[in-house]
């Protein structure tokens, strides 16, 4: 089993995407069910409506999934785990102060050092923790020997008790904090492999830890992604970076197929640059990424995008457009000479279709073409209707190219009319209002 666990309080970025393909892809290879966890303990920080957004996006990535689920649903299972734990001298209950432990963050910073929780409240007597009548959190003791992992990607990991510390299991309103919910989460869900970003690294050694106290024995596969980088900056993409929404990205117009294809191209080797998932299924090996930082280059982005656009069925793209017609599909493909996002190549549509009431530089010869075109008859050659223009008007040269151009695109520059015309001939009536 295999999951991918987004957190409702946030936008989905490309990062999480990239885990979520490759969980799905690893999956799919595998034969073993993915499942959706929506991450939502922080009630405080929930964003409504956030969880269906992810699974909309994800169904427009065609990421299938067996069983959803909601971290909070197994509230009652991580309360009874952290029981179990307590019980079992494994766990304790701390009434330190949120001021007492910033005051002891602030020396360990002073000294240079990283902050260890001192153990205070792990060695009360049970009497002692009755009679306070003080709000608690339950603190996990931290381990006797050191917690050793292997990363399918990166290779063996070995960290000491001080690397794990005596960290807080739950909050005073005895909701689990995120280690130990997932711990247990992926205890009861029997995950098997573990996909996820390599912020992740001391995040992994505490779940393991949980598990091991409670003597899950299950081996559990890891793999923790590299950053990704924006190649143009040099920097980490970050949920402040426009570039790392993926709503950002499809309402910009890249197309999921070309987001997808590029989050797997990246640091890894591909046979060929345009592919599917179900393609990229066929090949990939999760173990051949490359251990060093991907980059993200929204340009690059833009080529694959255009590529996966010339691919499409000329219906398909019309529809996409807001059409259905082939030669609208057609018309899109003819934009992409100048255009690499189907938000780019809607604005070259919509400008064709927007009513223009004069033409800078040619206004006399504009508005003498207009009302030429608003009379004249239909005519299925483009050579033909510039023909007829010419006599009726005695327009020639730029006087007739340059206005024409601009009544029937609504811009001054672009792809050769006689390429358009055939396209937009069955729609002139609306162009020329």
């Amino acid at each position: 089993m295999l999951r991918f666990a987004p957190s409702s309080t946030r936008d989905m970025n490309i990062a999480d995407l990239r885990v979520a393909i490759f969980n799905y892809i690893v999956s799919k290879q595998l034969k073993e069910d993915l499942i959706i966890r929506i991450e939502d303990f922080e009630t405080q920080k929930n964003i409504e409506g956030k969880d269906k957004e992810i699974l909309e996006i994800l169904n427009l990535f065609s990421i299938e999934y067996k069983s959803l689920f909601y971290q909070s649903a197994n509230l009652k299972y991580h309360q009874k785990m952290a029981l179990q734990l307590i019980t079992q001298k494994k766990a304790f209950s701390c009434f330190c102060s949120d001021e007492k432990l910033d005051e002891l963050k602030e020396i360990a910073k002073k000294d240079g050092k990283e902050f260890s929780y001192d153990g205070f409240c792990e060695n009360l007597s049970d009497e002692t923790v009755l009679n306070i009548n003080a709000p608690f959190t339950v603190r996990i003791k931290k381990p006797e020997n050191n917690i050793k992992f292997t990363d399918l990607l990166k290779g063996d990991f070995d960290y000491t008790p001080f690397d794990v510390d005596s960290f807080i299991i739950l909050k005073q309103d005895k909701t689990p904090r995120y280690n130990y919910a997932c711990a247990i989460d992926d205890m009861l869900m029997d995950i098997s492999v573990v996909i996820c970003e390599e912020s992740h690294i001391f995040d992994t050694l505490k779940q393991i830890h949980v598990r091991e106290l409670l003597g899950y024995n299950k081996e559990i596969k890891y793999v923790h992604l590299p950053i990704i980088l924006n190649a143009q900056t040099g920097k980490e993409i970050s949920d402040v970076d426009d570039l790392s929404s993926v709503k950002y990205l499809i309402e910009e117009g890249f197309l999921p197929s070309a987001i997808a294809n590029y989050l797997v191209l990246i640091g890894n080797e591909a046979p060929n640059e345009i592919f599917s998932l179900e393609e990229a299924i066929e090949w990939f090996n999760i173990e051949n990424i490359s251990k060093i930082p991907a980059k993200f280059d929204i340009d690059e982005l833009k080529l694959i995008n255009k590529k996966h656009v010339e691919a499409l069925d000329d219906m398909r793209l019309s529809k996409i457009l807001g059409f259905a017609d082939i030669d609208i599909g057609k018309l899109g493909k003819v934009f992409l000479q100048e255009t690499s996002t189907i938000k780019e190549i809607k604005e070259k549509i919509s400008s064709i279709f927007t009513i223009k009431t004069k033409c800078k530089s040619f206004e006399e010869e504009f508005i003498k073409l207009k009302e030429c075109m608003q009379k004249a008859p239909f005519f299925n050659d483009f050579e033909e209707l510039k023909k007829y223009i010419a006599e009726q008007t005695n327009l020639n040269g730029k006087n007739l190219s340059e206005p024409l151009r601009y009544l029937l695109t609504g811009v001054d520059n672009g792809p050769d009319i006689s390429d358009i015309y055939p396209l937009i001939k069955n729609y002139l009536g609306e162009i020329i209002k």
